[in-house]
């Protein structure tokens, strides 16, 4: 059945109530209080307050307007949980480099963000006058160790040597770069700050040539062979997530691709203005596909629930007040009944009550079925479908 013929349908309906309705307002206006008690009925009813009528259709009728029926079942309502995400950055995996001495930048190796490092490259080369003296008193410690004779002088030597040691380790002065400078004899003017971390550059904060002091934050470096997905969960979905739990995610820069991910940590507050709760995904990264900031879509598969009553989605017809299905009875009538709708899950609803396993409801139509119910109402009969056979179809 077309759209355009169901709108025909439904403005005849409209049309006939409105008209049945001003006849009876106009036919006995002194009776019973008078049109404004008529007026009062006729909202009542068209607001839900009146009691609905059963509504018999012969086969033609019901083909014209293309009502179909289906069975309540009871069966595992499938409990799938579709939201959308983010990739961010694994936070326990962010390494921030902040040298611990004031100097300057003589020469920045890695001069970009979004440069990929190694654990032990270069990251920068630091002239900084503490880095210097230090340098100096590690130098002369060793010269006392070598010419020390006495045991008393050699005992101070060896724990100036150690103090000198701890003091440039603590500055994160590298061990083979202590050795040389013991070896060598001589002290550099520069010292060269290494990657601590295996990862990408995410954050820069100095170039060539700037004073750095001590707690700055020069580099920060995200290890991007496992990445977050912060996925949006309405608040009355949450129950159907867990810890642990497995979801699938899908990516639009990958199409026809899924990719499996664990629930790591469900946040314990719920947003005020959207009504969701985060909902964090490990997943591995090691190919880098991955990256902070792409959208991801979440499909989560909760744990098997038991049987429940199920019914097509489009058989329940939801108002602000109350949610309605039609139910056929032996001799073919379709009665309306007020039933308590559950949760969905694509085109099934749950039912909590108000149906039975193996009763036959309206699946499609029911909108109209509803429609001419209320016409029913409106003329104090029992409902049925009025002879269409001249209205427009066309839509117009």
């Amino acid at each position: 059945m077309s759209t355009s013929r169901q709108i025909g349908i439904s403005l005849f309906l409209v049309a006939a109530a409105t008209s049945v309705v001003f006849y009876q307002l106009r036919s006995a206006p002194g009776e019973g209080g008078g049109a404004a008690e008529g007026e009062h009925d006729m909202a009542a009813m068209l607001a839900g307050g009146g009691e609905m009528q059963p509504v018999v259709l012969d086969a033609e009728a019901s083909q014209r307007i293309g009502v179909a029926f289906a069975t309540v079942e009871r069966r595992v309502l499938p409990a799938v949980v579709r939201t959308v995400g983010n990739v961010v950055y694994d936070e326990t995996r962010l390494t921030t480099v902040s040298p611990k001495v004031d100097g300057w930048v003589e020469e920045l190796v890695v001069d970009f963000t979004g440069a990929p490092v190694q654990m032990g490259e270069p990251l920068l080369r630091l002239y900084s006058p503490a880095l210097v003296t230090a340098q100096e008193e590690l130098v002369l410690a060793v010269r006392l160790v070598r010419n020390a004779s006495a045991d008393r002088a050699r005992q101070n030597a060896e724990e100036m040597l150690a103090s000198s040691r701890r003091r440039l380790a603590y500055w994160d002065v590298p061990v083979d770069e202590i050795q040389r400078i013991e070896e060598s004899g001589e002290p550099t003017k520069t010292v060269t700050l290494l990657a601590p971390a295996t990862g990408i550059i995410v954050e820069k904060n100095v170039v060539e040539g700037d004073r750095i002091m001590p707690g700055m934050t020069v580099f920060r470096i995200a290890d991007l062979t496992r990445v977050w997905i912060e996925a949006e969960v309405f608040e009355k979905d949450l129950a159907l997530v867990s810890l642990g739990q497995r979801a699938t995610v899908t990516f639009p820069a990958y199409p026809g691709e899924s990719f499996v991910g664990g629930v790591t940590y469900v946040h314990p507050t719920v947003s005020s203005q959207s009504r969701t709760a985060r909902v964090r995904l490990e997943l591995s990264n090691s190919h880098g596909l991955f990256m902070p900031g792409m959208y991801a879509q979440v499909e989560f598969q909760a744990l098997a629930a038991p049987p429940t009553l199920v019914v097509p989605r489009s058989s329940v017809l939801v108002t602000g007040e109350r949610a309605l299905v039609f139910v056929q009875a032996s001799d073919g009538a379709l009665h309306p009944r007020e039933v308590v709708p559950g949760r969905t899950a694509g085109q099934l609803m749950e039912i909590l009550s108000g149906l039975a396993a193996g009763e036959r409801i309206v699946s499609s139509a029911a909108f109209l079925v509803d429609a001419e119910s209320n016409l029913g109402t409106l003329r104090g009969v029992p409902g049925s479908m009025p002879d269409t056979s001249d209205v427009d179809h066309s839509g117009h």
